[in-house]
This record gives C-alpha cells, sequence and structure tokens, in this order.
C-alpha cells in the first residue's frame, strides 16, 4: 500500500468505532483502485472530503444546544429564528442596547414606536422635545430605549437618537396607525406587554411611556420606593392603594423581581381568558384578581397631580412630571393638542418666577381631544 493509502485508511480508522465499517470500506476502495492510478488522486480526494464531513457531523452530534434564550420565543418572528445562533444574536442584541441605556440600578425607559408615529414632525418628535425642554429630564434620553415596531419606525429613530431596538414581527404589520380597539390595536398592545416581560426576565427595571406623552419633569423623586409595580392613571380617587383608580398601561415604573415577572406572565396570559380586550381593560379586572395577592405584587397608583394627562390634567405646572394624550382618539387631534401642551409648557418657562408660583397659569388642552 502507498503512503497515501496507509494516511487515508488511518484517518478514517482514527474516528473510531462509529466509523470503523466506513474506514474499511475506504480502505477496499483504495485497493481496488491501485490498479488504475490515473484515477487515485480523485478517488482519494473524495473520500478524505468524505472523511471531513463525517467526522464535523459526528463532532457538532455531541455540541449542546443553548436554552439562554428561552423567553425570546414569543416576541422574535419565527422565520428569524430558524437555529440557535440566530436566537443568541437577537438575545445579545437587545441586552447591548439595554445595557448602553441602562442606569446604574439597571433602569432603562422604554418606549415603542410604529411608522405612524415616527413620521417627521409627528408624535416621536414631541416626544423628544419634551425631554430636551423639561425640567431635569434631557439627561434621561441617554437611558431611553425606542422599541421599533417596524422597519420604517426603526430607520427613523436611527436619525433621531443613540438607542434603538428593531423589534418586528414576521406576518404582523404594525406601521399605520393602529386605531383604538382595531385587532392590529389589540396586537400592538399585547406584544407590548410581552416585551416587557422579556425585559424584566432579563433583569432591567423599566418605565414604560406612551410616546404622546410629554415629559415635563424628572419623574423619579414621585416614584414609590416600595412598590414593585406603579402605573398612572385616567382617574384617581385619592389614595395611591386604592384598586378602584382607573390605571392607564401607558406610563408605568415596574421593578424586576419575581413578583413582577410572575405578574407580566398573568397579565399576558389573561388576554385568552378576556379576548377582545386591550391590555388595560384586562389590567383593570385582573386587579381585583386573588393571583395577585398570592403573588404578592405591590402596586401603587400614581397621582395625576404629578402624572396627569387629557382625561385629568395635573392642575400645577411646578410639579407636573408627565401629561398623556389620553382620552383622545386619532393621530391629527393627538398632535395638535400636544403642540398645544408644549406650547402651554414654553409659555409657562418663560414667566417670572413669582408669576409661576401663584399658581394662577393652566392648559389650553384638550382642544381637539374634547
Amino acid at each position: 500500500m502507498s503512503r497515501r493509502q496507509r494516511a487515508v485508511t488511518a484517518a478514517a480508522a482514527g474516528r473510531g468505532r462509529d466509523s470503523f465499517g466506513f474506514a474499511n470500506m475506504m480502505h477496499q476502495v483504495l485497493t481496488e483502485s491501485a490498479a488504475r492510478p490515473r484515477a487515485l488522486f480523485s478517488v482519494a480526494s473524495i473520500l478524505l472530503t468524505c472523511i471531513l464531513v463525517y467526522g464535523v457531523a459526528d463532532t457538532l452530534r455531541f455540541l449542546p444546544l443553548s436554552n439562554s434564550f428561552s423567553s425570546f420565543p414569543s416576541i422574535f418572528p419565527s422565520s428569524a429564528l430558524d437555529n440557535d445562533s440566530l436566537q443568541v444574536s437577537e438575545e445579545n442584541r437587545l441586552e447591548t442596547v439595554l445595557n448602553n441605556a441602562a442606569m446604574q440600578d439597571r433602569t432603562v425607559i422604554l418606549t415603542t414606536l410604529n411608522e405612524a408615529w415616527a413620521a417627521p414632525d409627528s408624535v416621536i418628535d414631541l416626544f423628544l422635545e419634551s425631554f430636551r425642554i423639561g425640567d431635569g429630564t434631557r439627561k434621561l434620553l441617554n437611558h431611553l430605549v425606542i422599541i421599533a415596531l417596524d422597519q420604517k419606525a426603526f430607520e427613523r429613530c436611527l436619525t433621531l437618537h443613540r438607542h434603538c431596538f428593531a423589534l418586528i414581527t414576521d406576518g404582523v404589520d404594525f406601521h399605520q396607525e393602529a386605531y383604538f380597539m382595531t385587532p392590529q390595536y389589540l396586537k400592538m398592545m399585547w406584544k407590548r406587554i410581552d416585551f416587557l416581560r422579556t425585559v424584566l426576565e432579563m433583569g432591567y427595571n423599566f418605565i414604560f411611556t406612551d410616546a404622546d406623552i410629554m415629559w415635563f419633569r424628572d419623574p423619579f423623586p414621585r416614584f414609590y420606593p416600595d412598590a414593585d409595580f406603579q402605573v398612572a392613571c385616567d382617574h384617581f380617587l385619592g389614595s395611591p392603594d386604592d384598586v378602584q383608580n382607573r390605571p392607564n398601561g401607558g406610563f408605568n415604573h415596574v421593578k424586576s423581581n419575581n413578583r413582577s415577572i410572575e405578574f407580566y406572565r398573568f397579565w399576558y396570559a389573561s388576554r385568552e381568558t378576556y379576548p377582545g380586550y386591550h391590555d388595560q381593560d384586562v389590567l383593570n379586572i385582573i386587579k381585583f384578581d386573588p393571583s395577585i395577592m398570592d403573588i404578592g405584587l405591590k402596586i401603587k397608583f400614581l397621582d395625576t397631580a404629578y402624572f396627569g394627562g387629557l382625561c385629568e390634567p395635573s392642575e400645577d405646572f411646578n410639579v407636573v412630571c408627565t401629561m398623556h394624550a389620553n382620552c383622545c382618539y386619532g393621530l391629527n387631534s393627538k398632535l395638535i393638542d400636544l403642540r398645544i401642551m408644549l406650547q402651554d409648557w414654553k409659555y409657562f418657562l418663560s414667566l417670572p418666577l413669582t408669576l409661576k408660583k401663584s399658581a394662577m397659569f393652566s392648559w389650553t388642552v384638550p382642544e381637539n381631544c374634547r
């Protein structure tokens, strides 16, 4: 046997017991091919390639499959999850964005955006402007992550802001204005809840804010330090512990712990118990559920004096933190009243200190959102 034949046979034998029959077969073929020297090189090359492929496949059988992405299949498109490397890539991408934006205590500020709200001179521009002109809010832009629900929104985000993440779902089109309570609107709202659950599972606290909320003052001093889940209200009845308050899911501060994670799982699962309801209506139902007591979740409802909206405006410009274009339907109506809201704030900032403290100034909204 030639030196080449011996090398090939030895390599095949080295694959161990599983490849022993394969090595014998190759040895026989090479022996029979000795009389045909012109074909020997081609045969040997093919068989060497087979050995390499066989070896790689044999090795891959014993590689462990990663399960670090177990929480993500429900929020990322299935077509993008064809193998574990892509799953891990998506997880790492989100982790990178959140880590870059996080405060020292792993808190991030999150908002969602689709193409309709991302258009120039639309909601996102007003939202970001409010941070820039608010009292102590500009620095908070460093911790804001914009979650784009479609490609156009993601592209616009990249031109406006540092921290952007694309959460795009195959077969679901979120780029147009989602009218209140339409199937598209419900899908968008429930996708948001599922995504926020994932953020909690990754160990990040968050403030979630709708983009039609204007940030006029740093809200952190107004949060309750012992609450797991604190939420703004359409109507506030006077006590942060009164479950009869009417919460609005468009603004909430949530700490990452076992209680909040379990609560978000329960909230998301409840969409099947109450089909056709959006997340806020379901929240208004499950806040009375004994399961919340079993989970041990500490809930606080935020006072509209600090976290107001068009449903119930904050009355004192000296303490207001946020104003929400709630109780308002239609993008055009929202845009008109949000612009008026910003103008009201700018006018307040221009007043002498004595007039600011007089508490005589009031909002001129709602206007189109009446």
